[in-house]
């Protein structure tokens, strides 16, 4: 669960999706959200998350700025720390699973030590954004995403497509339907990052342009 929403639901209060309290907000006591389409017109603008939020941080979390990423759901901030010197204990002899070890305790370490803080941010920036933020960590290539959000994604699907799915799953690569979607989205993403760095720039030019349109 996560951490934030966590002790939201200890003391009790009720929340939509977005971690806005009952009642809603938009047309139809909506809350925050987006019917269709990638307009987010009904979405707190996320622009400025970034530099927000890398201003708001401590300056002695991370070793340099955060990597942050956000879309309709969700603010994910995943720091570096710096690496614990594994080697004074091991007198220069620390092989790959010792140093990983390492790095994951400093990184359970920074967890816990940052977690009331870190909570304190995630609920100024949720309720600035409209989005749950999600933290993580990363020591060289040792990298720990604490807590973050699985949305559920419904769709339809012909039978064609089915197949390709059902393949997945007879050939042991997936363990059903939704596994075998899932890993489909990670195989596109990992091979049209160019494509889709491409395809977010022009969104966001076109959100600029409808931005400095005339008022209706």
């Amino acid at each position: 669960m996560h951490e934030h929403s966590e002790r939201r639901y200890r003391t009790g209060d009720k929340h939509d999706a977005h971690g806005h309290r009952g009642g809603g907000r938009g047309r139809g006591g909506r809350g925050f959200g987006r019917p269709g389409g990638w307009q987010q017109a009904d979405l707190p603008p996320a622009d400025d998350a970034a530099a927000w939020l890398t201003g708001r941080l401590p300056g002695d979390w991370f070793t340099g700025a955060p990597t942050i990423t956000v879309d309709r759901e969700e603010i994910i901030v995943i720091g570096d720390l710096e690496a614990p010197e594994i080697d004074k204990i091991t007198d220069g002899d620390a092989d790959e699973t010792a140093r990983n070890s390492a790095a994951l305790g400093r990184i359970g370490r920074f967890r816990e030590d940052t977690r009331e803080a870190r909570m304190k941010i995630a609920d100024e920036a949720e309720g600035r954004y409209g989005r749950k933020i999600a933290w993580g960590a990363a020591i060289g290539d040792t990298r720990a995403l604490f807590t973050h959000l699985a949305v559920p994604v419904m769709t339809r699907l012909r039978q064609d497509e089915r197949r390709v799915l059902d393949t997945l799953v007879d050939a042991g690569v997936a363990r059903s339907r939704s596994e075998a979607l899932s890993w489909c989205v990670k195989l596109v993403g990992e091979h049209t990052d160019e494509w889709l760095a491409s395809l977010r720039d022009a969104m966001t030019k076109v959100d600029e342009v409808r931005a400095e349109g005339p008022e209706l």
